[in-house]
């Protein structure tokens, strides 16, 4: 199986690199010079399952052309135009879309570029980031790559990039036939983190020990409440899962959407809580949080803008 990552941060890095490491076929899209970074100091992963420095094959956008199995779409969800624009040349009759950006929205925006048929429906639960120096920083246990079809069924080619990633350390991947209910979950539980840590500026436990669990659970609840009334109740085993996560003081989970407004970066608030905001609207769901959390991310984007920022 011929794999396409597109770009070599946090999760293409980690996901791809880890099937190169094991000896997949796994090639990078990359820009000059990243590519040029990748080839003088290799693919540097650091994990709490073991640390890696691999040789990777790359290719630019002048030398990109058809003939992948799958292209993993493992980037930020305001830079989807600029993806597919950059994924188009690749695709071809057997080219599979495996999407794992944050939100929904992105597989019906890929279904009309390229056709719903080839897109796949995808997730991952992983906290990583890619440093100054280009090290892909693996941050904690989580590390699942979670995919299907959008119809349920278990294709061949869902069963084929599941034995592929199937000798990969350091991860697991897992063709699924409930793609869409896992997808809302992760949602769920992303959306009312980001709630959380970006309204209080602060990781998971931090809120906690400041007296914030009814706050999470609360934020959890309506969520979960949000999801549902869409068609995806969540499981009991969920929801006791995440209250546990969202009440433990020790928790060190902080979210993307956080670490970005920390560091100055563009966000995807919009991609993340204004969907929410929306979907809270359409569920009858009281939504004031939604609404102070969107409302906080876009002000950020102003000021970020505006040129603002500390």
């Amino acid at each position: 199986m011929r794999l396409l990552v597109l770009g070599a941060g946090a999760l293409g890095g980690y996901f791809g690199g880890r099937l190169a490491e094991a000896g997949g076929d796994a090639t990078f899209l990359v820009r000059p010079r990243r590519a040029a970074q990748l080839a003088e100091d290799g693919l540097r992963i650091e994990s709490p399952f073991g640390e890696a420095r691999l040789q990777v094959k790359t290719v630019t956008a002048e030398a990109l052309g058809p003939g992948w199995d799958v292209i993993l779409l493992a980037c930020k969800a305001y830079d989807l135009d600029e993806a597919m624009a950059a994924i188009r040349p690749a695709v071809d009759g057997r080219t599979a879309i495996l999407p794992v950006l944050n939100g929904l929205s992105h597989v019906e925006t890929l279904g009309h570029a390229f056709g719903a048929e080839r897109v796949l429906g995808g997730l991952c639960k992983i906290q990583a980031t890619l440093s100054p120096e280009g090290v892909v920083r693996h941050l904690n246990d989580w590390r699942w790559l979670t995919f299907g079809e959008q119809d349920g069924t278990m294709s061949p080619r869902v069963e084929a990039i599941a034995a592929a990633f199937a000798p990969a350390r350091g991860m697991v991947a897992q063709a699924v036939p409930d793609i869409g209910q896992r997808m809302w979950e992760k949602l769920v539980h992303l959306g009312s983190a980001a709630i959380g840590t970006v309204l209080m500026r602060a990781n998971v436990g931090e809120v906690v020990r400041a007296g914030g669990a009814p706050f999470l659970a609360e934020v959890l609840a309506r969520n979960a409440a949000i999801a549902a009334h869409h068609g995806h109740p969540m499981p009991e085993s969920f929801m006791a899962e995440y209250g546990q996560l969202f009440a433990d003081p020790a928790s060190a989970y902080a979210t993307s959407l956080l670490r970005d407004i920390e560091a100055g970066h563009r966000s995807e608030g919009e991609h993340i809580l204004g969907f929410l905001l929306e979907a809270a609207h359409r569920a009858g769901v009281e939504a004031h949080w939604h609404a102070a959390a969107a409302l906080h991310a876009r002000a950020y984007e102003q000021r970020r803008a505006a040129q603002r920022l500390p």
